[in-house]
């Protein structure tokens, strides 16, 4: 742990007790303010005075919650889950301000003010925790904080970490070197930099690591008070929703495949619901525009929903089922078998199910603009409407893909397939098969309606900018 982010955690006590009495204050003189007044007169006697020696303690035991709900924890998370943290711990704390001043009315006569700065302390906590945040990225921008890393590995997921830390300083780590292998040498490398005060944590990238050499290496950063850190592989991913049992005093563990059972799966489906109504509402004159645009560009219809004359259009979706699929159509008509004949040779996804062709013939002037865009996936809000697909889940793939798959990679199939995900906010195009697969069952074992926010707000940045996009 790094003395910057100690400091960080220790300051956020005092500011967000603060901000605390800032909203508590800010909801008093919003009770006061001639607008509020008119419409209910104040028929209460409150000074300041005594209303900040209630409010004080109030927001002490505020902090108490905080603190049991994790936001003071030093390992930092998103900040999806930060904000929920604090909307959770507010109402939680605020419950029991609201059935003092609703029921026995002992600290003060008016609910306005409770309710006022409820709201307030989560803007305000929220505000300053998001001011905290900037304030950090500007000092690992600077080399404040910033944690020295060794990587050892070579392979695509070592090549997409040092990438990834590269381009985003604001996650804070810088790779110091990297190493294809761990062994004696590498060793007493590691051991000489850790003298030299060059490198603060080892990351382990190779997800098939053997164990031994697992185990050296945790040895090695224990002895050298190193931290450190290992990629997960895929059956560790698949395990990060587990419950224990006992039973004739043997310890049984149930992997759970999806917190989406249950009111998960009813709320998500009401969400699609809405939110792909709203969709189609607001892109409603961009399909439009896009319709009368190929058909003007080229021959064929609209919607890509055959793959030739003959054969519909199929993608297979929750359970292995298949359905039938549509989008805009980007491409000429009856072109698509040429990805397994004369275009196979232009497969940048050779050795994965998939095939994935860079700079496609088969695409028209009008295609490649709504593919770079991803304009043409619009039509699929309808299929979210009709449940065959989702907002946020594992993209669909083609049968002739998926009887490719491997047995572990079927775990996308527990879910609805999703017009975005996990795998499209991360590179798109870009990633590695194994990466996708492993991102998306990072999303189904852990999915909350946080995350499928936080996915589809950041979408449209990564449409924009285009990342990994054909």
């Amino acid at each position: 742990m790094k003395r910057s982010e100690l400091v960080f955690t220790l300051a956020l006590v005092p500011i967000d007790l603060l901000s605390l009495l800032a909203a508590a204050i800010g909801a008093f003189y919003l009770r006061f303010n001639p607008y509020f007044t008119s419409i209910r007169p104040v028929i209460f006697d409150l000074r300041l005075e005594i209303y900040i020696s209630i409010v004080f303690p109030i927001a002490c035991i505020w902090i108490i919650v905080f603190a049991v709900s994790g936001l003071y924890s030093t390992h930092r998370v998103a900040i999806a889950t930060e904000l929920t943290r604090i909307i959770l711990a507010s109402s939680s704390a605020m419950a029991i301000i609201f059935a003092v001043t609703f029921f026995s009315r002992t600290l003060f006569e008016s609910r306005f003010i409770a309710l006022a700065a409820w709201v307030l302390a989560i803007f305000f906590v929220a505000l300053v925790r998001l001011v905290v945040r900037g304030l950090q990225r500007s000092l690992l921008k600077l080399g404040v904080g910033v944690h020295r890393i060794i990587i050892i590995g070579d392979n695509p997921t070592a090549s997409s970490l040092i990438t990834e830390f590269g381009n985003k300083s604001r996650l804070g780590f810088r790779v110091i070197e990297q190493f294809k292998t761990f062994d004696d040498e590498v060793a007493k490398r590691i051991q000489k930099l850790k003298q030299n005060d060059k490198i603060d944590e080892v990351v382990l990238a190779d997800p098939q690591a053997d164990r031994e050499t697992t185990w050296k290496l945790i040895a090695l950063t224990d002895s050298e008070h190193l931290g450190f850190r290992y990629s997960a592989d895929l059956f560790a991913s698949a395990v990060g929703r587990s419950i224990n049992h006992t039973y004739a005093g043997i310890p049984v563990i149930e992997v759970q495949k999806t917190p989406l059972d249950g009111w998960g799966a009813i709320y998500k489906r009401l969400f699609d619901i809405f939110g792909a109504l709203f969709l189609i509402i607001i892109s409603s004159p961009i399909m439009l525009l896009t319709a009368i645009a190929i058909k003007s560009d080229s021959r064929g219809p609209i919607l890509f929903s055959k793959i030739d004359k003959n054969m519909l259009s199929m993608r297979i979706g929750q359970d292995g089922k298949p359905f039938r699929y549509f989008k805009f159509r980007s491409m000429i008509p009856n072109t698509h078998q040429m990805r397994y004949n004369e275009l196979s040779q232009q497969d940048t996804r050779k050795g994965s199910p998939l095939v994935k062709i860079k700079n496609d013939p088969r695409i028209t002037n009008v295609g490649q603009f709504i593919r770079k865009y991803s304009i043409d996936e619009l039509p699929e809000f309808f299929l979210v409407l009709t449940g065959k697909m989702s907002l946020v889940g594992p993209r669909p793939h083609l049968p002739e893909e998926v009887k490719k798959y491997r047995s572990e990679h079927k775990k996308v199939h527990t879910v609805k397939p999703g017009i975005t995900g996990m795998a499209q906010i991360s590179g798109r195009a870009d990633l590695d098969f194994e990466d996708e697969v492993r991102l998306d069952t990072y999303y189904i074992e852990h999915w909350n309606p946080w995350l499928d926010f936080y996915i589809l707000l950041k979408t449209p940045f990564v449409v924009i900018f285009r990342k990994g996009a054909y």
